[in-house]
C-alpha cells in the first residue's frame, strides 16, 4: 500500500489512460465523466447544494446574510445541515483562494456525510462539495458580496485537482498533509494524501489541530511547514502537540468555532477515502454494464478494496487514546441510526481506533445505497465474509435493525 501520493506529481499527469485493471485504484489516471452510463457534466446534479440551489431559485428558502464578515456562511451551514462543530482548519494554500489563506487566516472547513463548506476570510466566495448518490462529487462556490440573487457556481476548473489518481480517477474529495522538505523532494515542501490507513504521525501538516493525543505526534500546528521565507525547524515539537486553544496562532472569534478538532479531521480523512471509493466503484460498474464488458476479475479487485477499507482492515491503529475539544464527537454519534441496545456504527473508540464498530457508517449513504445491483450484492458479500467471528455478531445486529434493502444472506446469516 502506498501510503503517500504526492499530489504535485500526479496532478500533472496526463488523462490519456483508459479504464483498465489496477491492482491498486489509485492507479488509474482517467476515466470519462461523459461516458453515456455517467454523464456528469450533461446532466443536473442531485446533490443537497444542487437542491438547495433550486429551492433559491424558486422562492422556497432565502438565505440571511450576517454583517460580521461570515456572510452567507451560517446561513448556508443551517440549509445544508452542516454541523458547526465539525470545523477543521487549513492554513496550506491548497485552495482557488490560496492568496487570502496563512497561518493567521486559515480556511476553515465544516462537513457532513455528503457536504462540505470551505470559508476563507476576505475571500471571494465560499466553496463546496456536494456528494451526488450517482454521478459522485459536483464542486461549488457562492460569492461573498451580498446579492439580490444567490446563485451558486459550479466549479468545473476545479477538477484539474480533483479528478485525478488521488480521488481515485473520478471527482472527489482531498484530504492532505504537507511534509518538510527532505533532500529527496524538491521545492519547499510535499503533500501527501492523508486517510485511515496513514499513521497519526505523517499526518496534518498544514492544519490546525485542537485535542488531545498523548505521545502520539503529528505535523499539525506548525507553521515553519508552509513559511518559504523561515522554514525553521520543521519538525514535529512539543509546543505543537496536545493544543486545547489555538489564540495563539491567530484570532480565534473571526470563526463560527475556536477549534479544529482532532475527532473530526480523523472523521474527515476516513470519509473522504470512503467518498471517492462509492464513487469510483459505480462508475466503473455502470460503465462495465453498459458496456457490456463486465470483468469479474476487475471488479472483484475493485470490492475487495472497497470492503477492505469499509471495514477498517488496514486501519493505522492508535497508539494512544484521542480526546477532541468540541462536542464534535458526541454530535455526530447523535446523528446516526442506533439499534434496540443503543449501539451505532457513528460510535466512537478513541482509544485503539477511530470508531468502536468496524464498518464504515458510509454504508447508510445515498451513495452506497445507488450502487448498480450486482455490484451493490458483492460488496454484500465481501463484507460479510471478511468479518471476523469475533465481529461479526455486533456489526450484523446493529446493520439488520437500522439499515433496509439489505440481502436476504445479510439478514437470514448467522451472527456468531
Amino acid at each position: 500500500m502506498r501510503r503517500g501520493i504526492l499530489i504535485g506529481a500526479l496532478a500533472a499527469a496526463s488523462a490519456a489512460a483508459a479504464w483498465a485493471f489496477v491492482e491498486s485504484l489509485e492507479e488509474a489516471l482517467y476515466i470519462p465523466p461523459d461516458h453515456p452510463a455517467i454523464q456528469y457534466s450533461k446532466q443536473s446534479a442531485n446533490d443537497p447544494v444542487a437542491r438547495l440551489s433550486k429551492k433559491i431559485e424558486s422562492g422556497q428558502v432565502k438565505l440571511d446574510y450576517a454583517a460580521n464578515g461570515l456572510g452567507y456562511l451560517p446561513a448556508l451551514l443551517k440549509q445544508l445541515d452542516v454541523p458547526v462543530d465539525s470545523q477543521v482548519l487549513v492554513f496550506s494554500k491548497g485552495s482557488i483562494q490560496a492568496e487570502h489563506i496563512s497561518p493567521r487566516t486559515p480556511r476553515a472547513i465544516y462537513f457532513n456525510d455528503d457536504v462540505a463548506v470551505g470559508y476563507v476570510q476576505n475571500g471571494d466566495s465560499l466553496e463546496m462539495t456536494g456528494l451526488d448518490p450517482v454521478r459522485g462529487v459536483y464542486l461549488y462556490t457562492l460569492d461573498t458580496q451580498k446579492s439580490a440573487k444567490v446563485e451558486f457556481g459550479r466549479r468545473t476548473d476545479c477538477l484539474r485537482c480533483h479528478e485525478g489518481p488521488p480521488t481515485l480517477a473520478v471527482p472527489g474529495l482531498m484530504v492532505s498533509s504537507v511534509h518538510p522538505r527532505t533532500d529527496a523532494r524538491e521545492g519547499h515542501g510535499s503533500s501527501f494524501i492523508t486517510d485511515g490507513r496513514v499513521p497519526i504521525g505523517e499526518r496534518w501538516g498544514g492544519w490546525y489541530v485542537t485535542g488531545t493525543a498523548g505521545a502520539q505526534v503529528h505535523y499539525g500546528n506548525n507553521i515553519a511547514l508552509v513559511d518559504p521565507l523561515h522554514p525553521g525547524d520543521a519538525s514535529p515539537k512539543e509546543a505543537t502537540q496536545n493544543l486545547t486553544s489555538l489564540a495563539a496562532f491567530f484570532d480565534t472569534s473571526r470563526y463560527l468555532a475556536p477549534s479544529s478538532d482532532i475527532v473530526a479531521l480523523l472523521t474527515l480523512e476516513h470519509q473522504a477515502r470512503m467518498t471517492n471509493l462509492l464513487v469510483r466503484i459505480g462508475w466503473d460498474a455502470r460503465i462495465a454494464t453498459y458496456d457490456k464488458k463486465w470483468d469479474d476479475a476487475q471488479m472483484n479487485s475493485e470490492i475487495d478494496q472497497m470492503a477492505t477499507y469499509m471495514l477498517f482492515e488496514n486501519e493505522a491503529p492508535l497508539k494512544a487514546p484521542v480526546t477532541g475539544v468540541s462536542t464534535f464527537t458526541k454530535t455526530f454519534a447523535a446523528r446516526g441510526p442506533r439499534d434496540g441496545q443503543g449501539r451505532s456504527l457513528r460510535d466512537f473508540d478513541l482509544k485503539t481506533r477511530l470508531f468502536r464498530y468496524p464498518l464504515s457508517y458510509m454504508i447508510y449513504s445515498a451513495a452506497f445505497d445507488n450502487l448498480p445491483d450486482k455490484a451493490r450484492d458483492l460488496v454484500y458479500q465481501r463484507l460479510y465474509a471478511r468479518l471476523s467471528a469475533a465481529k461479526r455478531a455486533d456489526v450484523l445486529e446493529i446493520v439488520r435493525q437500522t439499515k433496509s434493502g439489505l440481502p436476504a444472506f445479510w439478514r437470514d446469516a448467522p451472527a456468531r
